[in-house]
């Protein structure tokens, strides 16, 4: 490995590159990036994922691509947030619930106890780097793409619960990442899509948006993600944050004090790709503030940022100097968290114990036998669902009567999103009720159900005595086709509604006799849920956010 003084600008410019790839094997994309333009940092998604063994491997194969080239180690990182956004969903990987799931708890530890495990899981892989937690406060019911990825709208509670994963993660060697700054809470338009404005003044973002980043930099985070949003309090130029020097250098590094390494959000989202394109956006990133440049997908795009960014120098628009104190912070970041000797295969021996909770990483081994570990893992992850799982009112529908035949509405989530991805291992609510009590039925329907699937769910549900409703947003509002069934269905019929993501849902629809909130529908959720509706366990979630 060269020292920093000894890099070519072209080596130099590669470190601050983080990019993403479509194989699961080092497929000639990612070789090409790290052989012929030294990218130093690499993300994975869904797509390269097929086993936890498989993907330890290809991290093993990807740090050797680098190592050949005689190139520092690489920055593997991934978006494992946890509940509805969780790259890694293979067995061998805790689930893990999601920010608004650990929030409804309104305790800390539980969350510390999650980012433990998960940070010491995603090390035994090969991985560096979590871009997680979101630190976003959500107060905006429209919000599209943040809502159940934040802890609530409370932002002390916010802050409490992302410094908790911070430390977790950071325990175990995986550098935490704060994101969205300066807050993307507050927003009714996808970043993703287009472009968003958080119009709030500076007394306002110091109280809600900016005081959980403060308290993350405060617990020593070693990476914060930028926001494509603009703040025009902050940068009076109609700029997003990504590439506004007053919020990345004069707010966050000059004011703030944040030592650490700026890395933005995706450049290829439509917010900076469509009026910037990538090339020149990640240009006025770097002349922003920012060190690592993500560009997730496209090869081409990937090059073209790479290039831009080398010519810039070239010709005086960006200082070299610039460059060495990023790819500077990016070293400094690689000897803490990876070390100079790199076995991303191998953990230390320890000896210590989760304090907050007795969980540990899930067991890969071949034995189809329940581990210790898993056991632990499976209980205390029924003990946070326990306490997430939120009762906002029941008109005496609950605990359901074991005289009475029950009818089941079930989402199946099958669209995939940036935000969110199907489980590969599921339960229906039917399905865990049944194991129960018996006299269940269940329909499933899409998330966008028709007129012609409400009529037939309205026939068959014509007898049926005791009704359950779950509904699915994973936008701003819940979709027309379930608003109109529940409605319909709300004609003839005291419903129990259960919203399995958004705990909004209640606002779109008619009041129903017992309205419960999940904020997601993974395995472990979904059998506390069984639980709860059937009068053996009582939930102590509270709303993490105001529906009144």
């Amino acid at each position: 490995m060269k020292p920093l003084n000894d890099l070519t600008l072209e080596q130099k410019v590669g470190q601050l590159l983080m990019c993403g790839f479509h194989g699961q094997h080092a497929d000639e994309q990612i070789t090409h990036l790290i052989r012929d333009y030294h990218v130093g940092g690499v993300i994975y998604f869904r797509r390269n994922v097929e086993s936890v063994d498989q993907l330890t491997r290809l991290s093993a194969e990807l740090q050797d691509l680098a190592a050949e080239t005689g190139a520092w180690p690489l920055m593997i990182s991934v978006d494992q947030e946890g509940g509805m956004v969780a790259r890694i969903d293979k067995e061998g990987m805790t689930q893990v619930p999601g920010n608004m799931a650990l929030g409804a708890t309104g305790n800390p530890e539980y969350t510390l106890a999650c980012a433990r495990i998960l940070g010491r899981e995603l090390k035994s892989i090969g991985i560096d780097m979590n871009l997680a937690p979101v630190v976003d406060v959500n107060n905006n019911p429209l919000n599209p793409v943040i809502g159940v990825r934040s802890y609530g709208e409370d932002a002390e509670s916010v802050a409490a619960h992302g410094v908790a994963a911070i430390t977790g993660y950071q325990l175990q060697g995986i550098a935490a990442t704060a994101k969205h700054f300066p807050g993307h809470g507050d927003t009714a338009v996808d970043s993703h899509l287009g472009m968003v404005t958080v119009p709030h003044d500076r007394n306002r973002l110091e109280q809600v948006e900016l005081l959980p980043f403060r308290q993350a930099i405060e617990a020593g985070v070693d990476a914060i993600m930028t926001a494509h949003v603009m703040f025009p309090s902050i940068e009076s130029e109609p700029i997003p944050a990504t590439l506004s020097h007053k919020v990345l250098t004069g707010l966050l590094r000059e004011e703030m004090g944040f030592e650490g390494i700026i890395i933005t959000d995706c450049l290829e989202m439509h917010a900076i790709s469509k009026p910037y394109g990538v090339a020149e956006a990640a240009i006025r990133a770097v002349e922003a503030g920012a060190d690592l440049i993500l560009v997730s997908h496209t090869l081409e795009d990937q090059v073209a940022a790479l290039k831009a960014i080398v010519d810039a120098v070239r010709t005086k628009r960006i200082s070299e100097e610039v460059i060495h104190q990023a790819v500077e912070r990016i070293m400094t970041w690689k000897r803490k968290r990876c070390g100079q000797q790199i076995d991303h295969l191998v953990l230390p021996k320890t000896n210590e114990t989760v304090e907050a909770a007795d969980v540990e990483p899930a067991n890969r081994t071949e034995s189809t036998e329940p581990s210790d570990t898993s056991k632990r893992n499976e209980s205390m992850l029924f003990k946070i669902a326990s306490g997430s799982i939120t009762i906002v009112h029941n008109d005496g529908l609950l605990p359901l009567d074991p005289e009475k035949d029950v009818y089941v509405i079930w989402p199946e989530v099958v669209q995939r999103t940036e935000v969110d991805e199907p489980w590969s291992h599921t339960e229906s609510l039917g399905m865990a009720l049944s194991q129960l009590r018996g006299r269940v039925r269940e329909h499933n329907i899409t998330t966008q159900p028709t007129h012609d699937e409400a009529e037939r769910i309205l026939a068959e549900v014509s007898e049926s005595e005791q009704v359950i409703v779950c509904t699915y947003t994973s936008a701003g509002h819940l979709p027309k086709g379930q608003q109109h069934l529940v409605e319909k269905l709300s004609e003839n019929h005291s419903l129990v509604v259960i919203a399995l993501r958004n705990p909004y849902d209640l606002l779109e629809i008619p009041r129903p006799g017992s309205y419960l909130c999940t904020y997601e529908n993974t395995p472990a959720v979904v059998r506390a849920l069984s639980h709860v509706l059937t009068g053996g366990l009582r939930p102590t979630g509270g709303l993490p956010i105001r529906l009144f």
